[in-house]
């Protein structure tokens, strides 16, 4: 299931985000003017870069105040803000990165930080003690995010998090026999209530738009790389449990036949026809629902997203410091800053956002609702966020991503079995893994 609620476009989607090809013998340098501290200086002063990734459009005063307020906290410290656009940030990265003028706190994703870690160029934030004593601020699956399979520390300051709620139509769950109140928490409750549709409404009504992809598999339970982080395993006997369940859904109608080539827009259009019982979305989804499909809103239900490990799948952001930083006292103390409880909570209140520091979600921003579309949708998506996860490998590169998809679509089609589908996916991945 594609989650379409996800980080602001302007604010560049993590998910989304393309791979950056590195090599390991990569140079690095700061892009700062360097200033009277050294990597080795405890003392906090003198210059930093800091490169943002596409936010300046939309947040260009936050982000003055915000440094404005880290330079008067901390005299003698100037901070040199750049943003990049969205198009291109990873060849930006990349060129940047082997050029030695990478900046010395940059705004990344998970798989965008994977490449610079094995490059030697993002600070160990678990290694270094002026960073890791600032980690029991951060919500353990946030910090955890930026962690590399293979690798042991962890690359980057949590910043900013997405998710999204799973919304459903009450009115087709009734008129299938099932409790409109009770939507379905775990994929085996879903693929039972899913035939239960299909067969009430002569398959007319499926449960959902999409094919499984690896997000699926993470919150199914499927043990998705092995603990070396150099080969895949979502080809076992619960990866191919899963995906024999989607085939079962698909013959029966009840995974949507368009799903093969589904996008989130079009499976938000099957949703609002309701065509489709279940899908993700946002605040601004249903907006478009009261004003195009009343009939529809009114019967809305908001609930977690389906998993089966008890745990979401959350979309990050963070702030790697780079590992060749000239000033990395004031680095990682920037990183920091603007990364902690109140500058995060400041933040998610001006973007479509949640923080990745622990407790900020129980502040009543986050667990009241005040009538409106957008508090109904955040606090339901707050709520799961405490114990998300990352489910996505920071190595599963969007050529991976093709791969299984494609698999996964022969599966469906019956022309291969869900074992073979799998294992030609795990073999084609592991190859894309070599050649990184």
């Amino acid at each position: 299931m594609r989650f379409s609620s996800r980080v602001p476009q302007r604010a560049a989607v993590a998910a989304a985000a393309v791979a950056v090809l590195l090599p390991l013998s990569a140079c690095g340098g700061s892009g700062g003017s360097g200033g009277s501290s050294t990597s080795g200086s405890g003392k906090i002063d003198g210059s930093i870069t800091f490169q943002t990734w596409n936010l300046k459009t939309g947040y260009k005063s936050y982000f003055n105040t915000l440094i404005a307020g880290f330079e008067k906290k901390y005299p003698g410290t100037h901070v040199k803000w750049v943003d990049q656009p969205a198009d291109n940030y990873a060849d930006k990265l990349s060129a940047d990165a082997s050029g030695g003028t990478l900046p010395d706190v940059v705004n990344v994703s998970p798989d965008l930080g994977a490449p610079l870690a094995k490059a030697g160029l993002a600070l160990d934030l678990d290694s270094d003690p002026a960073a890791a004593k600032y980690k029991k601020e951060y919500l353990p699956g946030a910090w955890q995010s930026s962690q590399v399979p293979g690798m042991k520390g962890t690359y980057a300051f949590p910043w900013y998090l997405n998710t999204g709620p799973m919304f459903y139509n009450k009115a087709l769950f009734k008129k299938a026999g099932l409790d409109p109140n009770k939507p379905p928490l775990t994929y085996d409750q879903m693929f039972s209530d899913a035939l239960t549709m299909a067969k009430k409404s002569g398959g007319k009504v499926a449960t959902l738009a999409n094919v499984p992809t690896i997000e699926d598999f993470g919150r199914y339970g499927v043990k998705i790389m092995n603990s070396k982080g150099d080969g895949f395993t979502f080809n076992g006997s619960k990866g191919v449990k899963l995906l024999t369940e989607y085939v079962k859904l698909y013959k029966a109608h009840a995974l949507d036949p368009q799903a093969l080539t589904a996008t989130p827009d079009s499976a938000g259009q099957k949703f609002l026809t309701q065509a489709v019982a279940m899908n993700p979305g946002s605040a601004l989804d249903l907006g478009h629902f009261k004003t195009q499909a009343p009939s529809l809103y009114k019967n809305i239900g908001i609930t977690p997203q389906i998993t089966s490990t008890g745990k979401v799948n959350m979309y990050v952001m963070g702030l790697m410091v780079n590992a060749k930083t000239k000033n990395k006292a004031t680095s990682i103390a920037f990183a920091h800053y603007v990364t902690d409880a109140k500058n995060q909570l400041s933040f998610a209140k001006k973007a479509a956002i949640f923080p990745s520091t622990a407790g900020t979600l129980d502040d009543p921003y986050f667990t009241k609702e005040d009538g409106t579309d957008t508090a109904r949708v955040r606090v339901a998506a707050a709520k799961s966020l405490k114990t998300a996860v990352n489910y996505t490998p920071v190595v599963f590169s969007d050529q991976m991503k093709t791969e299984l998809g494609n698999e996964v679509a022969k599966a469906l089609q019956g022309k291969e079995s869900p074992q073979a589908a799998l294992d030609a996916a795990v073999k084609s991945c592991d190859q894309l893994l070599k050649q990184s």
